[in-house]
C-alpha cells in the first residue's frame, strides 16, 4: 500500500511517499480503507519536533474516514465495509491504518466520508472546551485563539448555539477575520487583543478563554478575563516554556485554569471521549456545526499541505484525499 512517513525530523520535504505492508487489526482493533485524512497542527509538530512519535520511522495522521476493512479480535460493534471516522495514535496518511475500535465512530446521519474526515479531532476538541471543560453558560462572553482554524470555527458555532452573549475571535491576519466573521464570530481582532478586548467587553473583560497557543498568549488570554472567569488550554502552538499559573495570577480575580487534549482522553479514557464524541456529532448531523473543507491534497502531497498550514496562511480544515 502507499503512505507517508518521515524518517528524520525537519521541514515538510522530511514527508516520503513510500510503499508499506498493510498491517492487520490486532485483539480490539479495527483496519480501515482510508478515504481522507485530516491534516492537524499536531501532524506538523510531530514531524517537525517529535511530538506523540514514539520512534523513526514515523507515519503521521490522527484522523481519517474510510471503510473498515478487517475487525480485530473481540470487535463486534462495527462490520466489515461500515463508513467511519477514526481517531487514530497516528499513522492516517495511508491507504490503510489500524487503530482502536474504541476510537472508531460510525459516520452521523447525513455525512459523506469528505466531511467524516473533519470531525473525529476537531469537534470533540471544539465541543469539549466549549461544553464540557469551559461550562460555557446562556449570556456568557467567549474569546477564541486561532479563530479561523479547525477547532476555532466549530468552538465559534458551538458557542453561539449555547446562547452566547458575544464571541470574540483572534487571528493572525484580515483575510483570516473576514473568514472568522462569516463563521459567527461577533468580532475578530487580528494581532494584538488585550486592549481591544477590554473595550469591547466595557472593560470587563470575558467569561471564557480558549488557548491553543501557549505562551505569552496564553498570559495575554488569561489577563482578557473578566472576574470568575475561566482559560482553557489545549495546546503550546507558540513552542514557548510551558508557563504556571498560581496564587498571584489567579486569586485576586477568582480565576480558573483547565487543559484539554482529545489525543490523551483517547488514551485514558476511550469510553469517555465515545460519549463526548456523540454529543459533538450530533451537532454536525442537526446542522448546529459546519467546518469547511477549504483544502484538499492528494497523499502524496502531503508536504504541500504541511507547507499550507504552517505558512499561517489556512482556514477551516485541510484533508489528504487518499482513495479516489
Amino acid at each position: 500500500m502507499r503512505a507517508v512517513e518521515l524518517q528524520e525530523y525537519g521541514g515538510p520535504e522530511v514527508l516520503k511517499a513510500v510503499e508499506a505492508a498493510v498491517p492487520e487489526p490486532g485483539p480490539g482493533e479495527v483496519s480501515i480503507d482510508v478515504a481522507y485524512a485530516g491534516v492537524n497542527f499536531a501532524d506538523l509538530k510531530a514531524r517537525s519536533e517529535g511530538y506523540r512519535v514514539p520512534g523513526l520511522p514515523f507515519r503521521p495522521g490522527l484522523e481519517v474516514s474510510g471503510r473498515v476493512r478487517a475487525l480485530g479480535a473481540g470487535v463486534t460493534d462495527l462490520a466489515v465495509g461500515q463508513e467511519v471516522a477514526a481517531l487514530t495514535q497516528g499513522g492516517g496518511y495511508a491507504d490503510v491504518v489500524v487503530t482502536e475500535a474504541a476510537t472508531v465512530f460510525p459516520l452521523p446521519a447525513g455525512a459523506d466520508l469528505r466531511t467524516g474526515a473533519t470531525l473525529p479531532s476537531v469537534l470533540p476538541t471544539a465541543y469539549a472546551l466549549v461544553h464540557t471543560v469551559g461550562r460555557l453558560q446562556p449570556g456568557e462572553t467567549v474569546l477564541v485563539q486561532g479563530a479561523a482554524g479547525g477547532v476555532g470555527t466549530a468552538a465559534g458555532q458551538l458557542a453561539k448555539a449555547a446562547g452566547a452573549a458575544a464571541v470574540y475571535g483572534v487571528v493572525s491576519s484580515a483575510a483570516k477575520a473576514s473568514y472568522a466573521r462569516d463563521h459567527g464570530y461577533d468580532e475578530v481582532f487580528v494581532g494584538d487583543f488585550e486592549e481591544p478586548v477590554r473595550k469591547a467587553t466595557g472593560g470587563r473583560g470575558v467569561d471564557l478563554a480558549l488557548d491553543p497557543v501557549g505562551g505569552r498568549t496564553l498570559r495575554a488570554s488569561l489577563s482578557s478575563l473578566a472576574r470568575f472567569g475561566r482559560l482553557v488550554s489545549y495546546g503550546n502552538a507558540s513552542g514557548e516554556p510551558a508557563w504556571t499559573a498560581g496564587q498571584p495570577e489567579l486569586y485576586p480575580r477568582g480565576l480558573s485554569v483547565a487543559g484539554f487534549s482529545v489525543l490523551t482522553l483517547a488514551q485514558t479514557a476511550p469510553d469517555v471521549l465515545r460519549e463526548l464524541s456523540a454529543r459533538a456529532f450530533a451537532k454536525a448531523a442537526d446542522g448546529t456545526v459546519t467546518l469547511p473543507v477549504t483544502a484538499e491534497f492528494a497523499l502524496e502531497e502531503a508536504a504541500e499541505a504541511h507547507r499550507l498550514m504552517g505558512g499561517r496562511t489556512s482556514t477551516g480544515k485541510l484533508l489528504l484525499r487518499v482513495a479516489g
